[in-house]
């Protein structure tokens, strides 16, 4: 009966010493997606440059719109490239056509306590985007429309902040000289 006590209590204790250590065991992290090499619109951004600012998850999408061409006219004023990771929109890369720089309006970043950005006309930079305008075509007076072009790019959930305030800038950058040369923009990175 003794041995039988003894053979009783090493099981009991070997089942709860793996009980500890299945507890302790950490579970296995997830990864942040791989994306395509380029992303949004054939090839505005470095898929290795946003990889960094996106959360981990299982899956990637993007909307249908992210794989069209890249183009602001009259009929469509609007581009948006918008990537999902888990079903959750993560990172997004808006442009936007306006006939007057007076239009190009902001005030409603106040409370992201933005600063300036020195990029195009005018850029702002916030915790979580960054906005910047640029003139593609100037209005020949205040009633003939000219091609004012904004430019949002925002960021959810960033695994890093520090590394995402110092990423927008030169996401930016790269942002408006491909706008300015698919729009070719006179004046702008249109010759690149």
């Amino acid at each position: 009966m003794r041995r039988f006590t003894r053979a009783a209590a090493a099981a009991s204790t070997a089942v709860a010493v793996a009980g500890i250590m299945a507890g302790c065991a950490t579970p296995e992290e997830k990864a942040v997606p791989k994306l395509p090499e380029r992303i949004c619109w054939g090839g505005a951004f470095a898929g290795s440059d946003v990889t960094p600012l996106l959360p981990p998850g299982d899956r990637v999408e993007f909307t249908p719109q992210s794989g069209e061409a890249f183009a602001l006219t009259k009929e469509l004023d609007s581009a948006n490239c918008t990537l999902y990771v888990d079903g959750n929109t993560k990172f997004q890369a808006i442009a936007t056509r306006r006939n007057f720089a007076e239009s190009i309006e902001w005030s409603s970043w106040d409370s992201a306590d933005p600063e300036p950005l020195d990029l195009g006309d005018k850029g702002i930079i916030y915790d979580t985007g960054a906005n910047a305008s640029f003139t593609c075509e100037p209005a020949e007076n205040p009633n003939v429309p000219g091609k004012y072009v904004e430019l949002r790019i925002h960021v959810s959930a960033a695994p890093d902040r520090s590394e995402l305030r110092t990423a927008l800038p030169t996401l930016m950058e790269k942002f408006m000289a491909f706008a300015q040369r698919e729009l070719k923009c006179p004046g702008g990175s249109a010759a690149q």
